[in-house]
């Protein structure tokens, strides 16, 4: 009865496994789109009313004006690769709040905000694309789904996410917070180093087919490196190593610089 059980519940998990564009990685998805984009939409809504959005016109214009760029260029990619699925339910926007943090994410849906105080590393287009094309592979490769997905199959819930939220709703959504990204909280889930450096391959295309060049994607990434205090060994961190990370942006370049034409 057990090994039924067992080779059941591999089934089931195994059916609910969907496909990373662009890398073709296999991933565990129990989380439906509509569903992580609902809850998208509603702490977004909830993060923007509590924070100050910036007043720098100039900057807040850049940021969307990049980000559509690249909302394009991934809509143009799913387009044709005939994976317009992948989208479905998006809402996109772009908001840049005011925090000194050096951060940017972007949740489900195309729900995207950007720290003022990663401006000055980004220092300009090339730069914040190099961000804002990284944030939203998190979200089209829908990383924040299968994050979820590991840690309800971890406490025994490879059910419907509804049900979780139904039994613990406080709890779930800390939880879909934390999947995605949001927030700088001690103990915060993190992305894996495969997701990051997934988000690292499908960004520098997605930058690249908006007309932003791809090599930027190097003094970014070593700015970034140089400011860091985290000098944890990658054997013990979640994200690659500042070394690894350029390493493999150098040879990802190639073929990002194929979809790269300059506007």
């Amino acid at each position: 009865m057990f090994r039924k059980t067992t080779l059941l519940a591999g089934l089931v998990l195994l059916a609910s496994c969907t496909t990373v564009p662009i890398t073709g990685r296999r991933q565990l998805s129990l989380v439906s789109g509509s569903e992580m984009n609902s809850l998208a939409t509603t702490q977004y809504r909830t993060f923007i009313t509590e924070n100050k959005l910036s007043t720098d016109a100039a900057n807040a214009a850049m940021v969307k004006r990049v980000g559509q760029r690249i909302q394009h260029a991934v809509e143009r990619y799913v387009a044709q690769n005939n994976m317009q699925g992948q989208l479905d339910g998006y809402q996109w926007e772009f908001n840049l709040v005011e925090n000194k943090e050096v951060n940017a994410w972007c949740m489900p849906g195309g729900k995207v905000v950007v720290y003022t105080g990663i401006l000055p590393l980004t220092r300009d287009e090339n730069g914040l694309a190099v961000v804002l094309g990284h944030e939203i592979s998190h979200a089209v490769a829908r990383h924040g789904a299968e994050r979820m997905s590991d840690q309800l199959v971890a406490q025994g819930l490879s059910t419907a996410l509804s049900t979780a939220l139904s039994q613990n709703p406080t709890a779930t959504k800390n939880l879909f917070m934390q999947a995605v990204g949001v927030g700088s909280q001690v103990g915060m889930l993190k992305f894996s180093r495969t997701q990051e450096s997934e988000a690292d391959h499908l960004g520098l295309i997605f930058m690249a087919m908006a007309g932003y060049d791809p090599r930027g994607a190097l003094p970014f990434w070593q700015r970034m490196a140089a400011q860091s205090q985290n000098n944890t060994p990658e054997f013990f961190s979640d994200h690659p190593a500042d070394a690894t990370r350029i390493a493999d942006i150098e040879r990802l370049l190639p073929e990002a610089q194929k979809y790269y034409k300059p506007r």
